[in-house]
């Protein structure tokens, strides 16, 4: 008897139970665990974000996060609009131009930031590029030149194993996107000179606020070598010459939310409360190691990043490689994936982790710490099951 023949004629349970928080998205992503709206009751509404109180409500997200990060004592830190993307662009706008770019483009975002570097602010820039699943080879990138990157590929669950690769001494700047790695991930400070992240990630955060550290390497370009191009207001981090540093004090550019600002403090609360920076970390890879033991043996998912060393403990994202999916043609593959996700969402068992849209056909779950590990172990059988579900439809 074939397997197809196999799974029409055997019944496809449903699992017993399902996760208890099945928000799986890999961001905005799941809110800590024991969240509820009464964490936000101390919110500053209808008050200045410049009040005394504002002031000293904003720099606490900024110590809080240096402190649990573990940055070091001489960077500057402060809250951007724009969220991650804000952060990033105004460091490309306000640093690059003194220097030819490497920029290393492996996934959506960081093809993103390629494409601007190149077709927006027309830099001398070499892309550096890989496919879904791997890292670009690192031996080719010259440090000489100002060198931007992402940490973590968010939409292909590939992340840099460690810092080793970037030269302690170096002429350039290195820009990372850390978003995807910040409060989950040891980033390696003394390798770089400008991280940025967001809120709605690993901390389970509000979405449109943005961090932006700088190193004293950073700072001396803003100010020794001034950005080769008029700025709007929301990228300018100097005056006169100098650093602003108010923005890096709790004095933000523009106006942020209050509530989102009472949101990020809760989640560095909690990030302290279970052991800071190695216990978020600890969890994080709790929740890979559980999907790891589960997809050596499934038979129809593997993971898209294909070297154990580069994967990513937050995004992970998945490959349907079944037989009986990689004989369909490419639009019916397309339509048996979002099937597997939507069937998913309609039991309640997994809500968002479809792949991203620029992604290979798959399955992305968030595994940041803010996720339970239980709730990990709990969708596996759900996921068996949809996937049987879908190949009964399809075969």
């Amino acid at each position: 008897m074939t397997e197809t023949a196999d799974a029409a004629l055997l019944p496809n349970c449903k699992p017993g139970a399902r996760p208890a928080n099945p928000r799986f998205s890999s961001g905005p992503c799941a809110k800590r665990p024991g969240w509820s709206l009464d964490a936000l009751s101390g919110a500053l509404l209808g008050r200045s974000h410049r009040a005394p109180e504002g002031r000293a409500r904003i720099a606490e997200v900024i110590d809080r996060s240096a402190t649990i990060l573990r940055m070091p004592a001489a960077w500057r830190l402060g809250v951007v609009p724009g969220s991650d993307t804000g952060a990033v662009e105004m460091a490309l706008w306000s640093l690059l131009g003194a220097r030819p770019v490497d920029v290393l483009a492996f996934e959506s975002f960081s093809a993103t930031w390629a494409n601007d570097i190149v077709s927006q602010l027309g830099l001398d820039a070499r892309v550096l590029t890989a496919d879904y699943g791997r890292l670009p080879d690192l031996s080719t990138v010259d440090w000489s030149r100002d060198v931007v990157l992402a940490w973590n590929g968010t939409t292909s669950g590939v992340c840099f194993p460690s810092g080793d690769a970037i030269p302690a001494e170096r002429d350039g700047l290195v820009i990372c996107d850390a978003t995807s790695a910040a409060f989950a991930m040891e980033l390696p400070w003394e390798k770089l000179d400008v991280v940025t992240w967001s809120w709605q990630k690993a901390l389970g955060g509000e979405a449109a606020h943005g961090m932006l550290a700088l190193s004293p390497r950073a700072v001396a370009r803003l100010e020794g070598e001034p950005a080769p191009r008029p700025l709007p207001k929301v990228f300018r981090l100097t005056s006169k010459g100098k650093l602003i540093e108010g923005i890096f004090k709790g004095d933000t550019i523009n106006t942020p939310s209050m509530l989102c600002v009472e949101d990020a403090v809760d989640s560095l609360k909690w990030a302290e409360s279970v052991g800071g920076l190695p216990g978020l970390i600890a969890r994080s890879r709790a929740n890979l190691a559980v999907l790891a033991e589960w997809e050596a043996q499934s038979g129809w998912a593997s993971f898209l990043a294909e070297n154990a060393e580069d994967r990513s403990s937050t995004s992970i994202c998945l490959r349907i490689t079944a037989p009986w999916f990689m004989g369909l043609d490419a639009e019916t593959q397309t339509r048996a994936a979002k099937d597997i996700a939507d069937l998913l969402t309609r039991e309640q068992a997994a809500l968002d982790i479809a792949s991203y849209r620029d992604a290979p056909l798959g399955l992305r779950i968030w595994g940041g710490a803010t996720v339970e590990t239980a709730d990990i172990v709990a969708l596996i059988p759900w996921l068996d099951w949809a996937e049987r579900e879908v190949r009964v439809k399809y075969s």
